[in-house]
Order: C-alpha cells, then sequence, then structure tokens
C-alpha cells in the first residue's frame, strides 16, 4: 500500500489524538505547574507526531527510522511524566491518555523493526 502523506500513517493520526488527551488533561492541573510539568508533558506528546511527518518528509529510510526513534523517546519521556503526574496530583486521572500511548509505543515499534529488517532497495 502507497502512503500519500504521513498524514495517512495510523500511527500519526493517533499521536494527534494524544497530544488532544494530554492537553485537556494538562488543563486540569494547577496554575502553577504552566511553565512545569504540564508544559513539558504537551511538549513530549507534540513532539511524537511532529517527528513522525518529519521523518516521513525525509524520504530517506534511514532518517525516517532516527525521527521514528526519536518520537518513540518522547513517548518514553511522555510516560515519565504521566507517572509523575498521576503521583502529584492523584485526583487527574490520565487512563486514557496511557492507553492511546502504550498503543502508540506498541506501532512505533512494529514500523520501527519493520523499516530495519526491510532489504535495502536496489
Amino acid at each position: 500500500m502507497y502512503l500519500k502523506s504521513y498524514k495517512d500513517l495510523t500511527v500519526w493520526q493517533k499521536s494527534i489524538g494524544l497530544v488532544k488527551k494530554v492537553y485537556e488533561l494538562t488543563s486540569g492541573f494547577p496554575k502553577d505547574e504552566t511553565y512545569g510539568l504540564s508544559n513539558q508533558m504537551r511538549r513530549a506528546a507534540v513532539s511524537i507526531p511532529s517527528n513522525i511527518a518529519e521523518g516521513y518528509l525525509r524520504k530517506n529510510r534511514k532518517e525516517f527510522l532516527q525521527f521514528l526513534r526519536i518520537s518513540y523517546g518522547s513517548s518514553a519521556e511522555l510516560e515519565t511524566q504521566l507517572i509523575i503526574g498521576e503521583e502529584l496530583y492523584p485526583n487527574i486521572k490520565s487512563q486514557a491518555a496511557n492507553a492511546l500511548l502504550e498503543e502508540i509505543q506498541k506501532m512505533l515499534n512494529v514500523l520501527i523493526n519493520k523499516l530495519e529488517n526491510k532489504p535495502p532497495v536496489h
């Protein structure tokens, strides 16, 4: 199947949904978190689809893989920040964001593995 755009990638689409969830979630954080954990979580979430898009547009498998790995790293950063948020603010419910993040991490892992194991084009 040929993809016309990174927007056709399900992992990118789900990552956009995750950004929305994280923004929604962090809007419930205390106001003194505006430039702290809340901002860090939003930046990590935005980094996931942004790196997928940038890597895809490089039109080079090696570079795409590098950006997918960066995206995967941002997902681990966000995962850690969600845990911290739950510890600091028990009233904040992040189960939906965590579930979507886990799904995205699995998808990124599969995509990375497929691209790593694909034979080079001659």
